[in-house]
Order: structure tokens, then sequence, then C-alpha cells
């Protein structure tokens, strides 16, 4: 799979106008990381939709048409950017906690647990009647079959997933529920006036659009750091008891301002909702159904706020009995097959996941491409959008890119292969080595326009 063929699958699924293709140019060859999946077509199409998404709707401001150019190397640079932070010249950021990673069970397959937030661990703890400690861990799931395990920790409300191959995963209700799906929907809501971007300020393609993100971790985050990268007003809103992972709120708040509402609390929903009336773009990455339960759904928002773009980000899609199921990037990959099949091609003794979040990444920047045709819809034709994006679907579409022989033999790529890609800002936290958009954007360059900053930074106004 080449990129140039990924973003055309892309642009034609949503639906854009296809003489827009000519003004993006790719360069770069697989494979730039060590992985037999075409990860390098996988972030130069959707990094390269992103920026002629938000070229297209600049040419809506202003009636230009822009080049945009998208190399390898940088695109696979922001599919690894939580790797290559760096703050005030010190060490990479620790992103996993000592217990996460793959066991082998009694029955001669492999789980792997996902213990990042401490009260998943505690609760994986408590599952195994194990104490916080590796050997100890080893040792009690040793007494488990596989699929026992996994199905007791998921109706516990933990994160897991057994290891499965490509043909038990497409054997599987949720990866069948999922066939069935397009990789993203862009659909019309509800009715509404069209809303023609601002001409007063051309200067960005996003300048003026307001964008509610509620998100953490990296998917949802990456959607809203990329709207943000072209201009967006991106206010992330946190709940005060919900936990994050210290460098990902760092490296994904990038060009946002970072506020806090309690969303259990009637009063603070109210005041959501009162930002939602002026806002353009709803981000949101619960799992589904969860904000429709505080009255915050696609259709409930698209009444307070006629023309809203309500994205919605999850783990393994809106359909199948795994719609309610906590996932992450790397468990979604242990469960499709993809860390199967790393495995069987490197020839590893344990199971082997792609060497970035690329689900993650990739999902993230399908989920502001989404938004931002759903916006240049609304310019034209009005209505209210809501745009569905998941890790599975992403997984799934990745897999069909096929894989390159002994890809995984490429050399690794680290923080001084990739020093040009990076630029340090000045913030709260101190001196912040980030990687900068991968975009080449001809006439408006992608940036981001504020340093990155803690959560509840900000007060939860628009500014």
């Amino acid at each position: 799979m080449t990129p140039e063929l990924a973003l055309k699958q892309l642009w034609t699924l949503a639906g854009c106008d296809p003489t827009a293709l000519h003004a993006l140019s790719f360069s770069g060859a697989e494979p730039g990381l060590p992985s037999v999946y075409h990860v390098g077509a996988l972030a130069s199409a959707t990094i390269g939709a992103t920026g002629l998404a938000a070229a297209e709707y600049h040419r809506l401001r202003t009636g230009r048409r822009q080049s945009v150019g998208v190399e390898m190397r940088r695109a696979l640079a922001s599919f690894r950017s939580e790797r290559y932070l760096r703050i005030n010249d010190g060490p990479p950021p620790a992103l996993r906690d000592p217990i996460m990673g793959f066991y082998e069970t009694r029955d001669g397959g492999w789980i792997q647990l996902h213990t990042n937030f401490p009260h998943h661990l505690q609760g994986v703890l408590k599952v195994l009647g194990a104490s916080n400690d590796h050997a100890s861990v080893v040792q009690a799931i040793r007494g488990w079959d596989g699929a026992t395990l996994d199905q007791a920790l998921a109706d516990a409300g933990l994160c897991a997933a057994l290891i499965r191959s490509p043909d038990e995963w497409a054997a599987h209700e949720q990866a069948q529920a999922i066939a069935s799906l397009p990789l993203f929907e862009i659909e019309r809501i509800g009715d509404a006036p069209a809303e023609p971007p601002r001409r007063d300020d051309a200067s960005r393609p996003l300048a003026g659009v307001r964008v509610l993100d509620l998100s953490r971790i990296i998917a949802g985050p990456v959607a809203g750091r990329a709207l943000a990268q072209h201009g967006a007003d991106v206010l992330m809103i946190n709940g005060p008891h919900l936990p994050n992972i210290a460098p990902l709120v760092i490296d994904n708040s990038r060009g946002k301002r970072s506020a806090v509402l309690d969303l259990r609390d009637a009063a603070q929903r109210e005041r959501l909702l009162g930002l939602v009336r002026d806002a353009d773009v709803f981000l949101q990455a619960y799992r589904p159904g969860a904000l429709a339960a505080r009255g915050l759904s696609p259709e409930a928002l698209a009444q307070v706020r006629p023309g809203i773009v309500y994205v919605s980000v999850c783990a393994y899609s809106h359909a199948g009995p795994w719609a309610q199921r906590r996932g992450f990037d790397s468990l979604v990959q242990s469960a499709s097959g993809i860390a199967w099949t790393e495995r069987r091609a490197a020839g590893w003794d344990e199971p082997k996941h792609l060497p970035c979040q690329a689900l993650d990444h990739a999902t993230g920047y399908l989920a502001a491409f989404g938004a931002m045709v759903a916006l240049a819809r609304r310019a034209t034709e009005g209505g209210s959008w809501h745009v569905r994006v998941s890790l599975a679907q992403t997984g799934r579409w990745l897999q069909s890119f096929g894989l390159i022989e002994d890809g995984w033999k490429a050399p690794d790529v680290g923080i001084d292969d990739v020093r040009d890609c990076l630029g340090t800002v000045q913030s709260e936290f101190g001196s912040v080595l980030g990687v900068l958009p991968a975009e080449q954007m001809e006439e408006t360059p992608a940036y981001f326009g504020l340093p990155p900053s803690r959560v509840g930074a900000h007060d939860a106004s628009w500014a």
C-alpha cells in the first residue's frame, strides 16, 4: 500500500473533491520503522489527509488552493511524538507501569495487561490475587486459561486483551461487527443554516473555529492537537477525578488551553452546555453512550447548538458486543492479530507490538480530518454532523494494506535521527522539546500557537 493509494481511499470515502488530490505530494519509502506493517503509509496518508482538508477549508475562505507535502520520516516522527518528548533536556518520559505487558497463560496462550492507571492496576491485582510485583503477576496468570481471564478482567471493567491471530480475530463477533462498518462515518444529524468560514481572518485555515476537546491519553488529544496546529481555538475539558499520564498531557496539550469541569455535577454540565452554544466542534473519547447518559449525545448537542460537528472516538467502535469494552491502542493490536503477526514475522518468543502507537495517532488524525470535512460541508450545505472513528476500525484498515517482507529488520529511529523534526518551546513545565507538525503547507504553515499547559490551567470559557 502506498500513501497515495491510502489517501485516495480516505478522500473518496469522505466524498471530497478529487481534484484537490493533485495538491498533495508524498516522499519517503517503507519501511521507516521496524515493522512488517505499512505504518509509514498509514502515517503519511492520515496526516496528509488532515493537511489537505485544512488547505481545502482555507480555500473556502480565500478561493486559493495551496500545495501540501508530507515526508514519511516526519510523519512517523509525529506518530512517535510521546517517545521523543523531552523536558529540560531530561531522560525519556516514563509512559508505562511496570506491570503492563504480555503474560503467558496456563493453556499456552498470551494475554496483555494494561495497568497505566492506578485504579486499573489495583483492579487487575485484585482479580488475580497478586501483589504489585511482576513475579507475583506472572505466577498468578499461569493459573488461568487465557480466554477465561480475558473475560473476567473485562467483566470487572479492567483493561486486558487475549492475544489472537488474525484468523481468530476475524471469527470473533466484534471483528464481524466492525467488518460491516466503513473506516469512518460523517453523518448529518440535524438541520442548520450554512456557516461559511469567516473571511476577516484567513491567516490560518481554522482561525475562529472553536473546539471543545473532552479526551485523554493519545487518540482524541492528537485530534485536538491537529486542529490546533491549523489555528483552531481548542479548549480541553478534563474531569477533576479522571486520571491522566503526565507526559501525554504535555505532548498533546500543545496549542490548546485546558480547563476542568465535573460532568457529574448538574451545574457544571450546564456550564459545559454554555460553551457548546458557542462551539463549532465537540470532540469526545468517552466510551459509546457514556456522555449520552449525561444528556450530551450528538443529537442533544445538535439541539443546543445547531451546526455542531460532534466527533466520537472510541476503542472497539460503537457496534458489536465490545462497544462498551475499555480499550487502548496496544490492546486493540493484541486482540486483532497485529501483535501475533509481528511476533511470527520476527520470530520472537512473545507477542510484539507495532513500533509506535499507530492506531492511536492514525485514529486521531482521521478524527481531525473528519471534523474538517464536516466543517466544510456545514459551510456549503449547512447541517449538524456526527463523525465516528475507532481504533479497531483503523487497525482493520492497516491490516488491509498487506505486509512488508522482512520489514521488522529495519533499524529503529532514535531521537538523534529526528532532531530536524523537533522544536523547543518554553512552558510552565520548563523547556519542552517536541515533534513539530509533519505536514508542510505552502501558504499557511502548521504550528502550535500556545505552549503546553497543565490540566486546569485556564478558565472554562472561550478566549
